[in-house]
């Protein structure tokens, strides 16, 4: 096991550190030696300015000093603790909110003391709110205390409530003593070592960056001591990812071959044919699943593009050969609506559709348990219900997963587990209509092979959206109606700042309550996620039928609601919902041949990313290039959760500054994977030492 880095000695064990700041640090996600020394800084503060008080400027960083001529506590909303101090050229303010009494008897009048933060303006004198501070005997001292720092660079840590940067740059500098006394071993082969600097000089360059370090090439991920660690963890996440796919390449599933037997007459049975790019992806699936590994396959699909009739086709497959199927989708609203159409599709061939859902009775529940596990239901829709330990099946031999970023690793790795017997493994199909930049796919997705359905199926007509304030509300409600009175329905989608079911509902049934006053004439409906299962199935089938004009939903609609007639979406307070779920919203209207428009409603002022959202969905229909910017406008943390692995947070790694390394990191990947497997280990081991677990995940 490597431990090059410290990386399984807890956090506990460094001197200095108890149980309540190892909890702060916890906050951090700092648990280890290691998770200490790659807690990167935010950014530098260069402390050798000092100016004289008089000559202080509100809003500059610098350093002043001054001989203390008064401290007091107050009493206002809180208390806090005031240091007065004084130089030839004015008075200054030394204000902290939080303090303790050691920080009170040190600031003796008459002391001199050397003060570094933002100068603000106060009521009567410039202040500098919670300095970084020095006390010093007398101005003599002046000269060689006058930086609060050994180094002219100080570095500022992300931090947390409790934790300030002196303890946080303290706790740093014993772990580097402690590396030091414990040189880390070299495990990146000699062809690639010798390109980057040694693991401890690359570490002290960015925690003490000398007078001579170029600062900006440290922020900006270019200088080679940052550019060590991220061509490290790039590596040892892909090598991680590659790992998977080969352990996976050694599990035993069923060859399942198409005999055609159900996949025509249910082609038969459709009122239209399957685009090509569908056909491409079945054709890729099918010869997955003739081969004795298991499938594992990420279909990428946009909004509308049809991926549930790919999954059917699967589906189909496996029943053929004789096999179980699970579909697993992440709320019930997605569920239910794949249950029926799998029912309507799959019944008339003679196939035990079902489905289970955490709000069936016990009774209904306990049912489908004795039922699946003696192989009288042949297909099986479910949501995390699906997970339990109750749910056996007889001869499961195909996953699938809708939305799969929805789900924690563990959680698909459990229901991929139900369908092990006798070691042969069922297989997995993976799909997602949230578009993943190539860039990413390519990192992330790794340990995958991917299909993706890039056309539309005909008669899609794009969808026109505007952007527009909430001050021109009446004009909305107006197109609203004209919308209902010429036979077209409306999605308006009602959205909180707060992730709230309860507080979603509340504003919708407001909403509705206000449209319903000023639309009397058309029938208006409500679903959000407080309702009962049957509820909402009621309220969107009766919106699928053209019985209802005009639904009011929560974003409970974001996925797998498919009514052709539905033309105009307006999207309330747009401004609070990211690129991704804007445009899956959106894609529940343009499923006909009407022309089709969403309405981004916003509460001004809009924020500078909340405007580059605005303008990206105003300019582009296309899920691909949504997600691309949407990379760009907030970094890759967010569409990493769509994987929720462990292994997919980075700590150092920023894939849109880093992507330029990816092809370089692959290369590299399968060179050290094929003539230095050992490495391979101690690197995944050493960045990502709870990899295994994510296997087949």
């Amino acid at each position: 096991m490597s431990d090059r880095l410290l990386n399984h000695i807890p956090l506990i064990k460094l001197a200095g550190i108890g149980a309540s700041l190892e909890s702060k640090f916890h906050a951090l996600g700092i648990k280890t030696i290691q998770d200490l020394l790659l807690h990167f800084p935010l950014r530098y503060e260069d402390r050798s300015s000092s100016c004289a008080i008089g000559d202080a400027t509100v809003g500059e960083y610098t350093t002043i000093e001054g001989r203390i001529i008064k401290t007091e506590i107050i009493f206002k909303r809180r208390q806090m603790l005031l240091c007065y101090i004084q130089d030839d050229s004015g008075i200054a303010i030394l204000r902290f909110m939080h303090f303790n009494a050691g920080m009170k008897a040190s600031m003796i009048v008459g002391k001199w003391i050397s003060a570094y933060g933002e100068i603000k303006s106060g009521k009567t004198n410039l202040e500098i709110i919670h300095p970084q501070f020095k006390i010093k005997a007398n101005k003599a001292e002046q000269a060689s205390l006058s930086d609060l720092n050994e180094e002219r660079f100080t570095p500022i840590y992300p931090s947390t409530y409790g934790l300030t940067q002196n303890v946080i740059r303290k706790m740093i500098k014993s772990a580097l003593i402690l590396l030091k006394n414990n040189l880390p071993n070299e495990i990146l082969p000699d062809s690639l070592s010798q390109n980057y600097l040694p693991i401890l000089d690359a570490l002290n360059i960015i925690h003490n960056p000398s007078i001579t370090t170029d600062i900006d090439q440290l922020l900006v991920g270019e200088h080679p001591a940052i550019k060590r660690f991220v061509f490290e963890e790039l590596l040892a996440y892909h090598l991680s990812m590659l790992m998977i796919k080969r352990d996976n390449q050694k599990q035993r599933a069923y060859s399942m071959h198409s005999n055609q037997r159900l996949i025509l007459p249910f082609l038969a049975s459709l009122p239209f044919n399957p685009t090509h790019a569908q056909q491409r992806v079945v054709q890729d699936i099918y010869q997955d699943m003739t081969k004795h590994i298991p499938m594992m396959r990420l279909v990428q699909g946009d909004v509308g593009s049809g991926k549930t009739l790919v999954a059917a086709m699967a589906a189909l497959n496996a029943i053929e050969n004789g096999h179980q199927v699970v579909l697993m989708a992440p709320t019930e609203i997605l569920a239910e609506q794949h249950f029926n159409n799998f029912k309507q599709w799959f019944e008339p061939l003679g196939i035990t559709v079902d489905w289970l859902s955490g709000r069936l009775t016990a009774k209904n529940k306990q049912q489908r348990y004795e039922a699946l596990k003696q192989g009288e239901i042949t297909m099986l829709v479910g949501t995390h219900a699906v997970f339990v330990d109750k749910v056996e099946f007889s001869n499961l031999g195909l996953v699938i997963i809708d939305e799969q970023h929805r789900f924690g690793v563990n959680q698909r790795l459990s229901l991929w587990e139900k369908g092990i017997k006798n070691a042969i493994h069922p297989h997995q199909l993976i799909m997602t209509a949230t578009p993943i930049p190539r860039t990413l796919a390519m990192t992330v997705y790794a340990d995958l092979d991917v299909s993706i359905i890039d056309e539309l199926p005909p008669g899609r007509t794009p969808v026109t959206t505007v952007v527009i304030p909430n001050s021109r509300r009446e004009e909305i409600i107006d197109k609203v109606n004209q919308a209902c009175l010429s036979h077209r329905q409306v999605y308006w989608v009602c959205t909180l700042v707060e992730e709230s079911e309860t507080l979603d509902a509340q504003a919708a049934e407001m909403l509705v309550e206000e449209l319903k006053e000023r639309l009397p004439h058309l029938n208006i409906a409500l679903v959000h996620g407080k309702m009962k299962s049957d509820e909402k199935q009621s309220v969107m089938q009766a919106f699928k039928a053209g019985e209802v004009q005009l639904l009011v939903a929560t974003t409970v609609i974001e996925v797998g609601v498919d009514v052709p007639n539905a033309s105009l979406m307006i999207i309330e307070n747009a401004e609070r919902l990211g690129l991704a779920q804007l445009h899956q919203l959106r894609g529940r209207v343009g499923r006909g041949s009407a022309i089709s428009h969403c309405v981004l409603m916003y509460q001004a002022p809009l924020s500078r990313i909340a405007q580059a959202r605005m303008r990206v969905m105003r300019e582009s229909n296309d899920g691909f290039v949504i997600a691309q910017k949407d990379l760009e406008i907030r970094g890759s943390g967010e569409i990493l959760g769509t994987r929720q692995m462990g292994e997919a947070n980075f700590k150092i790694v920023d894939l849109i500054r880093d992507q330029h390394l990816i092809s370089e990191v692959q290369k590299a990947s399968y060179l050290i994977l094929s003539e230095s497997p050992e490495c391979a280990k101690q690197l995944v081991d050493c960045w990502l030492p709870e990899r295994q677990k994510y296997i087949n995940a």
